[in-house]
């Protein structure tokens, strides 16, 4: 039963109970719901949407978002060359600035079968840990390839061979729904070729991985580490088949151990490492937290190669980008109270899908940009570790995540990857191309809610989806 004071709670969003039945029933908006991001949420729905800056920014701290976008979105060159802010590119690389993966501040995508280039997904590498690999894999992770690293870099500088070059061709499968209607999904698989530097280790992992969306994410970072981990639950203790659990990875400029919160696999702690581990692997930049070019001692051409300055990437730049990737803001919801909408939302819960897709959290009193604090805000993600199945599985460790394990990915804005990056690819490397794909590939965790979907009828689906499109 539910205390009074409960119901009333549950009366002033907008919600009722039926009986004998715990899932909320929405029939209105929640207060403020249309503000995915509270003060900071921008209002525009174009194909620019993920390219603003947070709207309690003054004008003042404009100019520096300016600053921090121009150093995301201009490529950089290969040193010695006049351009001295931007120079060091390479040797090895797979693009040459931010922009070109995270398109307008949105969402990578994989290659076309006929692709020479992947642009905007990349594949890390590594081979299985041992027992006397533990000091490593604390600080970095995974152990990586020995000849070519932890990421194939598929572009070099003149002078220097590229690691290989990578295709992505697919294998179909038909799932059903109870209606009978039918949905086709595409198995992606990995094809490694033009090797530079000779044959890959034999026990190669491969992990593709399509850019993330930027926006909203200094406000990920200001969610207070125990309201994360509040939401843990790695035993299953509540019985719910959801057994969530943090990564705890390696922060460089702290030197121990933290909560992971970035990355398709939480292996990031903070936005500023991970800028700086994407300057290092995807253009061969070199920045205070990051230090070496990555070049194995087989890559002696990389090794011996002109770089521009130490570090290639200065404190000024790396500040500028971190103050520019923290303040993206994120787009508001549009008609968050329609019926349709609305009954998509009922059907999201009953499924069970919030039991990862976290509606909200507010945001730290301390946040590192003062506009970022005190927000409530609705990301739909947990921000933890959940076993997927084997279906989405990319057998490749990170840290503590295991092979079967991603991160629940946020889902605001998810609506509008149409409108900004003119593709609906989704997932860790691009297979869904939809939404509803994304879902049927769900499995582990999400097993039991991907086969309450399976029950729903043509309208329902739609509804569910209308949901999803208006975050």
């Amino acid at each position: 039963m539910f205390a009074p004071h409960r119901i009333a709670l549950l009366l002033a969003l907008g919600l009722s109970l039926v009986a004998c039945d715990k899932t909320p029933q929405f029939t209105q908006a929640e207060p403020g719901e249309a503000l995915s991001a509270g003060s900071t949420t921008v209002r525009k729905a174009d194909q620019n949407a993920f390219s603003l800056p947070s709207a309690n920014l003054s004008p003042s701290r404009r100019l520096d978002f300016s600053v921090g976008n121009s150093f995301f979105r201009n490529p950089w060159v290969t040193a010695p060359a006049t351009t001295t802010a931007r120079d060091g590119l390479g040797p090895l690389f797979n693009t040459n600035a931010c922009q070109n993966c995270h398109i307008k501040d949105g969402r990578g995508h994989p290659p076309a079968p006929d692709a020479i280039s992947s642009v905007s997904m990349l594949v890390r590498l590594s081979i299985p840990a041992r027992s006397e690999h533990a000091a490593i894999i604390q600080r970095l992770g995974v152990l990586a390839e020995p000849t070519y690293g932890a990421q194939l870099q598929d572009m070099a500088n003149p002078g220097v061979a590229p690691e290989g070059k990578v295709r992505v061709s697919y294998s179909t499968q038909l799932l059903s729904f109870a209606d009978g209607t039918q949905v086709e999904l595409r198995q992606p698989s990995l094809e490694i070729s033009q090797l530079g530097y000779g044959a890959l280790h034999p026990d190669t992992l491969f992990s593709a991985r399509i850019a993330p969306p930027m926006i909203g994410l200094g406000l990920l970072e200001a969610i207070p580490e125990a309201a994360i981990l509040a939401n843990a639950d790695p035993d299953d203790r509540n019985g719910d088949g959801i057994s969530g659990r943090a990564n705890q990875v390696w922060d460089r400029e702290q030197q121990r151990t933290v909560l992971g919160r970035f990355g398709w696999k939480a292996g990031q702690p903070t936005l500023n490492q991970q800028n700086a581990e994407a300057f290092a692997n995807d253009m061969g930049l070199t920045s205070g937290l990051i230090s070496q070019d990555n070049c194995t001692e087989a890559q002696t051409d990389c090794r011996s190669a002109p770089h521009g300055g130490e570090p290639e990437v200065s404190d000024n730049i790396l500040a500028s980008v971190l103050f520019y990737t923290r303040n993206l803001g994120v787009p508001a919801r549009r008609g968050a109270d329609t019926p349709q909408v609305l009954a998509g939302k009922n059907l999201f819960y009953q499924a069970g899908c919030q039991g990862c897709h976290t509606p909200q959290f507010t945001t730290a009193s301390d946040a590192a940009e003062p506009e970022l604090a005190n927000q409530l805000i609705r990301p739909y993600s947990d921000l933890l570790l959940h076993d997927m199945g084997e279906g989405l599985a990319d057998n490749r460790p990170e840290f503590l995540a295991s092979g079967r394990e991603w991160r629940t990915p946020p889902l605001w804005g998810i609506g509008l990857t149409e409108t900004v990056n003119g593709h609906t690819q989704f997932l860790h490397d691009g297979r869904a191309r939809n939404l509803l794909e994304a879902i049927l590939w769900h499995g582990g965790e999400a097993e039991a809610a991907k086969q309450q979907v399976l029950t729903f009828n043509a309208d329902e689906r739609s509804a569910l989806l209308a949901f999803l499109n208006s975050l």
